[in-house]
Order: structure tokens, then C-alpha cells, then sequence
């Protein structure tokens, strides 16, 4: 156990740290969402990743994304990375540089407990649900956390045992609707929340 894991036993009981430890996370897309939660997740304790994105960072995606100014033009996956490792030296993470689609999805998150689904296209999040909706694994997607204001509350609405739906449910990026960092933030923390609060209290999937 190092330093840090040591110091979450102020946090957690060791049954408890346990439980995150051993579980297996995916995260498919490593942009404004799946950056955020997965900082998120490792702070709280989760050691085993996958980390999916076939992109680099730009500069536009700073307002919102974990990533910084020196980065741009690099590897998505490769930079979270190496990030990630700053936080806890002995995390576990499988870095996959690839699209997501119907050719290869067989290929991934195949022996993970939990999928964080991160993507900012609809045909992705319907491939994840498609796939993946039927097993046992842990399925959080993100749908509505744009804009500004918070006329839409952005919550965790469980719509089948294994399959969690985080956000305000409708509003999507547009002209009027920018992604912006608050409400990313917001959304992506709850994400993480409903995972740890999953394996913590055994809510079944």
C-alpha cells in the first residue's frame, strides 16, 4: 500500500477500499466527461482502468477537459495517463487509442465491472447500450450537462438495475448551449458518485 492508498484508510474502512480496489473500470471516451470522472474515480480509490480515445487534446477542449495548455497535440489517453499515475503510482491502466463501432467493440471493456459511456455522439452511447445493456455490468451514461443556466437540474435517474442515466436529460450542446466546464464538472462527479456509491452498498447490476 503506498502513501496515498495508505492515507484513504482515513476515508474508508479497509473492506471498504477493498471493494474499490478490485473493481474494474471502463471508460469509453476521455474528453470533457470521461477525464473528469476518471480523475474523480482514481482520487476515490479505484486502481484497474480502461481508458478509450482515439483523439487529441485541443486547445478548444481546455475550457472544459483535464488537460492543459502544453498538452495540446497529444494523445488523449497517453497524457490522462500519465496524469493519473501522478495521483497513485500503482493504478492499473489499459490504454486503447481506437473509434469505437460495430467492428470492434467485441474487442473492449469486455472484463469490466463498470462502464463510464463518455462520448458526445449518439450512435456511440447506442452501441454501449446495445452491447453491453443485457449483462451484468455496471452500465453510466451522461446525457444533458450543457449550457449555462440550471433550469434543468442535472441528477442520477436509475432506469434499469445495471444502467444509470446522469445529467438533465435534455440539453444538448448547441449555439445557445455550450459545454462549459460547471456543468460538466457537475455531471461528471455524479457519474463518479454513482459508481462509488454502487460498489460501496452493493447495489446489484
Amino acid at each position: 500500500m503506498n502513501d496515498f492508498e495508505q492515507a484513504l484508510t482515513n476515508y474508508f474502512l479497509p473492506e471498504q477500499l477493498a471493494k474499490i480496489e478490485k473493481t474494474k473500470i471502463g471508460i469509453a471516451g476521455c474528453g470533457g466527461l470521461g477525464s473528469n470522472i476518471v480523475v474523480c474515480l482514481v482520487r476515490s480509490g479505484f486502481k484497474n482502468f480502461e481508458l478509450m480515445d482515439f483523439d487529441v487534446v485541443e486547445t478548444k477542449n481546455l475550457n472544459r477537459q483535464y488537460y492543459y495548455l502544453d498538452e495540446v497535440g497529444q494523445s488523449k489517453v497517453d497524457v490522462l495517463s500519465t496524469r493519473l499515475l501522478k495521483i497513485n503510482p500503482d493504478l492499473k491502466i489499459k490504454k486503447v487509442k481506437a473509434q469505437l463501432s460495430d467492428e470492434n467493440i467485441a474487442s473492449y471493456f469486455q472484463d469490466r465491472d463498470i462502464i463510464f459511456e463518455a462520448f458526445d455522439n449518439v450512435p456511440s452511447k447506442k452501441l454501449i447500450m446495445e452491447t453491453f445493456g443485457n449483462t451484468n455490468k455496471l452500465l453510466i451514461f451522461g446525457c444533458g450537462m450543457a449550457g449555462i443556466t440550471n433550469q434543468s437540474e442535472i441528477k442520477i435517474k436509475k432506469i434499469k438495475n445495471n444502467i444509470y442515466m446522469v445529467g438533465d436529460g435534455v440539453t444538448c450542446v448547441g449555439p445557445e448551449n455550450p459545454p462549459l466546464a460547471p456543468r460538466v464538472f457537475a455531471c461528471a462527479s455524479l457519474m463518479a458518485s454513482a459508481a462509488l456509491e454502487a460498489v460501496l452498498y452493493n447495489i446489484p447490476a
